[in-house]
């Protein structure tokens, strides 16, 4: 679980290993894994080209994106998933991670599934200019088809770190929000705080325990229980396990 023995400090995970993790064993069902970045507005740099940096990050990761998303059981209970990989460009959310998310969602609504995000990301892809930042306003609009008119239930997850233009959209529209112990969550970075503003960010102000005590979530959950918590939700809110009598 990638947790540490001493004190129980909450490592990264790769997407895969959330998935293993959350999902019951030999139940996952991949979606879009064939759908790849390209390079919508030919994005120069003179370090590496976008499109050289997505092919270095598949082979180092083994993905082919950013983001994970499918169809699994929790607990015998369906359930659609999408799991964020900060190994992957920092998680960076740009056309392919926002049109993932949203097919994933637009199924879930659909098929009437229960929906997970586990969030993970550095926040939009500025390689993709104002296209990654209109991913936040389309996964919202298909998350309003889903809760408010189809009345199911979302939750997300966030952990270390959740900011930028996931925090402003997806990570915070949750019936109920769950944050990892310790986690990072912010919009704006520390840094970038400090030197917009000329004001100094107070240490632990944007950590999950700090955030919590301001209502900015609903619960914190460490990683050995999660699963049976979500199950619980889950049921309490009408979805039940398929081998229930």
């Amino acid at each position: 679980m990638n947790l540490c023995e001493q004190c129980g400090y909450h490592l990264k995970m790769s997407s895969s290993d959330r998935i293993e993790l959350s999902i019951d064993p030999g139940t996952w069902e991949p979606m879009d894994e064939d759908m790849v970045s390209l390079d919508p507005i030919e994005f120069h740099s003179e370090e590496e080209p976008y499109k050289n940096r997505i092919d270095s990050y598949q082979r180092k990761t083994g993905l082919t994106e950013a983001i994970q998303t499918g169809i699994g059981q929790l607990d015998g209970i369906n359930v659609a998933i999408a799991v964020m990989d900060f190994q992957f460009m920092g998680g960076s959310m740009g056309s392919v991670v926002g049109e993932r998310i949203t097919r994933l969602i637009e199924y879930a609504t659909k098929e009437f599934l229960p929906l997970i995000i586990v969030c993970a990301s550095g926040g939009a892809r500025m390689l993709e200019g104002s296209l990654s930042l209109m991913q936040m306003a389309k996964i919202s609009s298909a998350l309003y088809d889903y809760q408010s008119n189809k009345k199911l239930f979302y939750v997300p997850i966030l952990t270390s770190p959740t900011t930028g233009g996931v925090t402003a959209s997806f990570g915070m529209l949750g019936d109920i929000i769950i944050a990892e112990p310790n986690a990072y969550i912010a919009f704006a970075g520390k840094r970038v705080i400090e030197q917009t503003l000329n004001k100094t960010v107070p240490d632990g102000s944007q950590a999950a325990e700090y955030l919590f005590q301001k209502g900015l979530f609903d619960l914190i959950v460490t990683r050995n229980p999660l699963k049976s918590v979500l199950s619980e939700l889950f049921q309490l809110h009408i979805f039940f396990p398929l081998n229930q009598n």
